[in-house]
């Protein structure tokens, strides 16, 4: 047996009780008819929830149960004197087709959509004791059937409703099989496993019951002839012998309906069959098989019996038993009950183990049944008297099918029809008992896990059997059902796996390296195959389980074994890579460690471990530092200045100068930190050359302000004697004389004349004042030899003349070393001189034009003619106060210009002028007024408003404006 693992329950330990219900599983129920009936019932049938009566005077009731209301009344076409009375009435299991037949041997079709039976004219005169429906359950016609008739014969005939007058019902009617011991009681059609070729029939008969398995045949045209016939020459029926029965006794066959959707199975594969005969019932399971060949034996060997005599005795008036037992008159099937009307009570029998579960009496002696039927559809079952109707109601009858599995062993099944936590308990403790008594200790163990056995008992119970893989198991399957409430019962299974895990690792890495051979003959080679298997199983365990395991207790079991490898696994199941660093770092193994610092997102790590690997393994934890832009490197420069203290190798290999780069060009930081550490490693470092750190310098002086701090730059460049990243800096901060100085300072000529030049027009003074500090530096330096090769270097600087100059030669000097320049100069003075009283004479021309331009605007003019409009608004200039400008001859009233003006103007005239406009209407007089008027006048009239920049600005405007009727534009 395999019981599943998943899904575990906690349940309690009692048994007693376990989900009985307080309803019984059967009942008898009277059915009130909403309508009265004033003849006998003769006949009756029921299927797919439609209930077909039969009446003495040849009357039909079609009632469909889902509208009890609705009932369709049917006639026969002849009078009960001509054909008989109604014998029996068969209805196929989708309610569409009805068959009648009469005591004279007329049979009769009546569809369901019809009101009007019809007459099956190739049927009559014979006697129909069954009908084998066609299984796929036609609704327009009922495709092929098998009838079987009294006389032995089966018939098979298609039968479809026509409404044309001369044609028949049935298109064809042949027999197919006769049986030589009575008549026909029972046929039933199958399709076996989904094949339409393939077919099962079973027919009953008194004393036989025959199973035929095979291929039928087909013709061209659906209904054209019987397809039945192969089957029954070409196939051997196997036969099932009853007992002696008198010819009297019912014969009849049942099969089990539909399982409802609800139902949690059903009790026998393709459900099940039951055949009635004198003696008793026999019954079994529908088989299924590949090869039909052998399926007919494969049933009835599987067939059980049920005596008639097991049936307690009916009691008469006086409460003794009677000592005569009736045959059983009738049966139906349920899902797992046989259901038996005998001296009229309804008896219901357990399949599972023949127990009769009820017994009820229903009709008094005087009362006679007309059958016990079954809703093959529906699931309800129906017992019909000459005047009364009653319901057999089912009520969970799969309530007790768990305890009957469980009896018989069968637990799979028990545990699929157990209900409740409770129930389903009881079958895992029994299960769980019966396994480990067979010794089957793993199996065990999955059980147990899901059962409420004492959690001790089961535990000690491996521990004394020597089964520590069955306790491995046990405490898997026990861990994964407790409820995560139990916190404290969790861990400590939790812990205790750890520790069976660690001694199931130690004794098969012992077994390897003895190469001994365990007890059940494991070599070598299967042993490591099972610590691979149970290497994948703890990783599971940790997996799944972490939040149940406590840390520090089992870092303490594994260690404590000595378990390396399942150490760093549990380690990483809970995501605690500072220990996984912190095992590869002290063991020296780099190349592990940054493996798993590679993975990490969490930077506090990195931050850890970053001085210890920046030492040993720099390029490499460089490299992983750069795939992580999200790294604050502030957090970095301990252990970027640790490597760089020991590290004297060349500055292009310097890793945290590589790193702090990366950071400053490719993730742009602005960080002063950064920027300072990395001047720190580019002037400490032993290399005379400054190029890395002024070019890291001139970088940061193109995009100003700079991220570094520039005095502690400057510190450091001293202190390091970097002369030409000290001038720069000085010159980065403006300080261009200690620049100029520090170059000279240091010989530095050319620096230090690239620094005098920086100040350029800004500051001539200044820049004089550092090229005459140059200028006395090259000098001194030059000799008196060399006075001519000083003042050729000296010209660089347009600012200084040879008297500027003369002051820093010795006194000693020949003048004629410095006659040319000194002749130069005088010319140039004297160049300078003319050029200043040329300039005098021009200027001293255009103020006489100016005043005689202003002579003449004091006498400028402009003629307005009487018609002449304003520009603005069109109405005649002369109404009111105007302005004229005589360069354009333009008009416009005073408050047509100032509107204009504020239109055009900006913000700040546009205030001032509506501010002089409300001063002057507020009235007034004397100076201010007159002084503001002036003023408005003059911002107002200042100039021509379609002459002036504000006529260019309205080329930008639509000609069209929102207050315009545009339709006066349309073309």
């Amino acid at each position: 047996m395999a019981l599943s693992a998943s899904g575990g329950y906690v349940a309690s330990s009692s048994l007693q009780d376990l989900g009985e219900s307080s309803l019984p599983i059967f009942n008898v129920e009277r059915v009130q008819l909403q309508f009265s009936i004033s003849s006998d019932f003769v006949a009756a049938q029921v299927a797919n929830n439609v209930l077909v009566l039969a009446l003495s005077t040849g009357r039909i009731l079609r009632i469909d149960l889902d509208s009890p209301a609705d009932i369709d009344d049917i006639d026969l076409p002849k009078k009960s004197s001509e054909i008989g009375l109604i014998r029996r009435m068969f209805l196929d299991p989708s309610a569409s087709h009805l068959i009648i037949t009469t005591t004279l041997g007329e049979n009769y079709y009546l569809h369901t959509q019809s009101k009007q039976p019809k007459a099956l004219s190739r049927l009559k005169g014979v006697t129909i004791e069954s009908i084998g429906w066609n299984p796929s359950l036609p609704t327009a016609s009922t495709r092929e059937i098998l009838v079987g008739a009294s006389d032995g014969n089966i018939y098979e005939t298609y039968i479809e409703q026509s409404n044309e007058f001369y044609r028949r019902e049935e298109k064809y009617l042949k027999s197919v099989y006769k049986i030589s011991d009575g008549s026909v009681t029972g046929v039933w059609v199958d399709i076996l496993d989904s094949r339409p070729d393939v077919r099962r029939i079973l027919v009953a008969s008194p004393n036989r019951l025959l199973h035929f398995a095979g291929r039928i045949g087909r013709h061209g045209q659906e209904g054209s002839g019987s397809i039945f016939t192969k089957l029954f020459e070409t196939e051997a029926p196997t036969v099932q012998e009853g007992t002696d029965n008198s010819s009297s006794a019912p014969s009849a066959l049942a099969i089990s309906p539909d399982p409802p959707t609800t139902s949690l199975g059903q009790g026998l594969e393709g459900g099940t069959f039951a055949w009635l005969t004198g003696p008793g019932i026999m019954y079994g399971g529908l088989q299924s098989s590949a090869d039909v060949s052998n399926l007919g034996i494969k049933t009835f060997n599987n067939i059980k019996a049920f005596d008639r005599l097991k049936i307690p005795a009916s009691e008469n008036a006086s409460g003794r038993k009677r000592p005569i037992k009736d045959p059983i008159q009738g049966i139906a099937l349920t899902q797992w009950h046989i259901l038996a009307f005998v001296e009229g009570r309804i008896v219901a029998i357990n399949r599972l183990d023949d127990r009769i579960v009820y017994d009820q009496l229903v009709l008094d002696p005087s009362q006679n049944a007309i059958g016990l039927f079954a809703d093959q559809k529906k699931n309800t079952f129906w017992l019909f008297t000459k005047q009364e109707i009653f319901e057999i109601v089912v009520n969970d009858e799969e309530r007790d099918v768990w305890k009957i599995m469980l009896k018989d062993q069968k637990f799979d099944a028990a545990l699929n029809y157990a209900r409740g936590a409770t129930q389903k308990d009881a079958v895992a403790t029994a299960s769980g008992d019966f396994l480990a008594g067979k010794g089957q200790f793993l199996e065990a163990a999955a059980v147990y896990g899901k059962s409420s056995k004492p959690f001790e008992q089961v535990a000690l119970m491996f521990i004394d059997e020597s089964e520590q893989d069955a306790l491995r198991k046990y405490l898997l399957t026990k861990l994964a059902t407790l409820k995560r409430n139990f916190i404290m019962q969790r861990v400590m299974i939790a812990s205790w796996l750890t520790e069976v895990f660690m001694t199931k690792f130690n004794n098969l890495d012992d077994t390897i390296t003895t190469k001994a051979e365990l007890v059940a003959q494991t070599n070598t080679a299967e042993t490591k195959d099972e610590l691979a298997s149970v290497r994948s199983e703890f990783q599971d365990f940790i997996t799944k389980y972490k939040g149940d395991l406590d840390s520090k207790t089992t870092y303490e079991i594994i260690s404590s074994h000595g378990r390396e490898q399942e150490l760093l696994s549990y380690a990483t199941a809970i995501n605690d890579y500072n220990f996984i660093l912190s095992y590869w770092v002290q063991r020296e193994r780099w190349s592990e460690a940054l493996d798993v610092l590679k993975k990490q997102t969490d930077a506090s790590i990195y931050y850890k471990y970053s001085s210890v690997l920046m030492i040993h393994v720099p390029t490499e934890l460089v490299d992983i530092l750069m795939r992580h832009p999200d790294l604050n490197p502030r957090n970095l420069i301990p252990a970027l200045l640790n490597y760089t203290k020991d590290n004297a190798g060349p500055l292009s290999q310097n890793q945290a100068a590589r790193y702090l780069v990366f950071c400053i060009n490719q993730l742009h930081s602005t960080d002063a930190a950064i920027h300072n550490t990395l001047i720190s490693i580019y002037a400490s470092h032993p290399a005379p050359s400054e190029a890395a750190l002024l070019s890291y310098l001139s970088a940061q002086s193109s995009h100003p302000p700079p991220s570094y701090d520039a005095d502690f730059a400057l510190r450091l460049c001293i202190q390091h004697s970097r002369v030409q990243s000290c001038v720069h800096i000085y010159s980065l901060m403006g300080q261009y004389a200690s620049a100029v100085s520090l170059a000279l300072k240091h010989n530095e000529i050319d620096l230090a004349s690239i620094v005098a030049d920086r100040p350029a027009d800004a500051n001539p003074v200044l820049r004089k004042k550092l090229w005459l500090a140059v200028a006395k530096k090259v000098i001194s330096q030059q000799g008196t030899g060399s006075i001519k090769t000083a003042i050729d270097f000296l010209k660089r600087c347009d600012l200084l003349r040879i008297e500027d100059l003369i002051p820093f030669f010795p006194d000693f000097v020949v003048i004629d070393d410095f006659k040319d320049e000194i002749c130069a100069a005088l010319e140039s003075y004297s160049r300078h001189i003319d050029t200043l009283k040329t300039e005098m004479d021009e200027s001293a021309a255009t103020a006489e034009s100016i005043k005689d331009d202003i002579k003449r605007l004091d006498r400028r003019y402009a003629i307005v003619e009487p018609g002449e409009g304003c520009r603005v608004c069109g109405l005649p200039l002369l109404s009111r106060q105007f302005f004229v400008f005589p360069s354009c001859q333009h008009g416009f009233h005073s408050d047509c210009l100032g509107r204009k003006v504020v239109e055009g103007s900006g913000l700040t005239t546009r205030g001032r002028i509506r501010e002089l406009q409300a001063s002057i209407g507020r009235g007034g007089s004397g100076v201010r007024r007159e002084r503001e008027v002036r003023e408005l006048d003059a911002l107002v009239g200042k100039e021509c408003v379609l002459c002036n920049e504000f006529a260019i600005r309205l080329i930008e405007e639509p000609f069209i404006s929102d207050t315009d009727n545009k339709d006066e534009w349309a073309v």
